[in-house]
């Protein structure tokens, strides 16, 4: 049964749930906000979905801190390192962006790398962080190992995005948040939770052969015998190879500069201890458009530049055409009247999360309609 939360409500309840999971009050308004922008923009993969497995879980497990005690260990005019400690990922982040753009403002140019972190959510919320201040903001993170390099069946780069996003003269920036695998898995996670398959081609197995199994698929991934496909498919013949080159770069931007853990490290397991804290590194880069021709300018050639692309020719049967994070603005526009969309699982673990934290005056459709 799909139902629809009101925002006022969700966002009380998982700042709730993060607080009675220790995490402090303002740093739970961080992780709240980045898990809604997900959720607003229909980005399901990183939204209400992963409240629990992903973080409530690993703090209750203790693969990651719900305190944030993020550290500068390195500074320039223009550059920092960050140390995480293992804190919450979007705690962090926001910080280490924030100080991006301070840097920015002040040189033209800022970034700020970070080591021994945690999983920090949609990277588009940090660039977009960029472009409300009137920067260029690009962003990336590496992750546990999920895609093969090309000619391999062995996962092990990350889903690794690389982000940017653009200040422009419209009512949302150019946000462009991707993959570089074809297929990630927090969508596959979505497919096994509607009992759907996985796109073919998208996922490889040790055999070589493309593998459809949703549920197959995420124990594959875990246990290695299963890899993602990079952007562009299996193989050369569809340029992966291109995919495998853009996960390689942010790999080495979120390890090189702050010596950061890197590739089969990033598993967050091994045979002898069994889970382990994950260590990841994320990168934050903001350009000052105002050092340049002026924010104003760049912002109407931005602009511009989107809408011819806009009105391009049309492919037969096509509606419309549109540019990085229109679909996401139009989707928070319907969002906003109609609440969020839920269906019963994700429910049935936010009433669980309800329950372990005591917050009884928190009711959900699932349970209304059960009455």
């Amino acid at each position: 049964m799909e139902a629809y939360l009101d925002w006022d409500e969700y966002y009380k309840f998982v700042k709730a749930v993060f607080v009675a999971n220790g995490v402090p009050e303002e740093d739970a308004e961080i992780c709240t906000d980045v898990l809604l922008d997900a959720d607003k923009k229909g980005i399901d993969s990183h939204g209400a979905n992963r409240l629990k497995p992903m973080y409530i879980d690993r703090i209750q497990a203790g693969t990651q801190s719900a305190t944030t005690d993020w550290e500068i260990i390195r500074e320039t005019p223009t550059t920092a390192v960050i140390d995480a400690h293992d804190g919450m990922g979007q705690v962090v982040s926001h910080h280490s962006m924030r100080i991006a753009i301070e840097k920015a403002k002040e040189y033209g140019m800022g970034m700020v790398a970070v080591r021994n972190s945690t999983h920090y959510g949609i990277a588009g919320y940090y660039t977009e962080m960029a472009a409300k201040a009137g920067c260029i903001g690009m962003s990336g993170t590496n992750a546990r190992p999920s895609i093969a390099p090309t000619f391999s069946v062995e996962n092990k780069l990350g889903t690794n995005p690389l982000t940017f996003a653009f200040p422009t003269d419209e009512a949302f920036p150019f946000s462009l948040d991707a993959a570089t695998s074809i297929m990630q898995r927090g969508k596959i996670e979505v497919f096994e939770r509607q009992g759907k398959d996985t796109p073919a081609g998208t996922v490889i197995g040790r055999d070589g052969i493309a593998m459809t199994d949703s549920e197959e698929i995420l124990k594959g991934l875990v246990t290695g015998d299963a890899a993602l496909a990079p952007l562009g498919g299996i193989g050369e013949e569809l340029a992966g190879y291109k995919g495998y080159g853009f996960a390689t770069v942010v790999e080495v931007l979120s390890a090189a500069l702050q010596q950061g853990n890197f590739l089969s490290k990033l598993a967050g397991m091994n045979d002898e201890e069994g889970h382990l804290k994950y260590h990841l590194g994320h990168f934050f880069i903001a350009v000052d458009t105002e050092a340049f021709m002026g924010r104003d300018s760049f912002e109407k050639t931005t602009g511009a530049i989107l809408r011819e692309l806009r009105a391009a020719k049309r492919a037969p049967g096509e509606a419309r055409i549109y540019t990085a994070g229109e679909k996401e603005y139009l989707t928070w526009q319907e969002r906003k009247e109609t609440g969020l969309p839920v269906n019963e699982s994700i429910q049935k673990d936010l009433i669980k999360l309800r329950e372990d934290a005591g917050l009884t005056e928190f009711v959900f459709p699932l349970e209304k309609a059960n009455e």
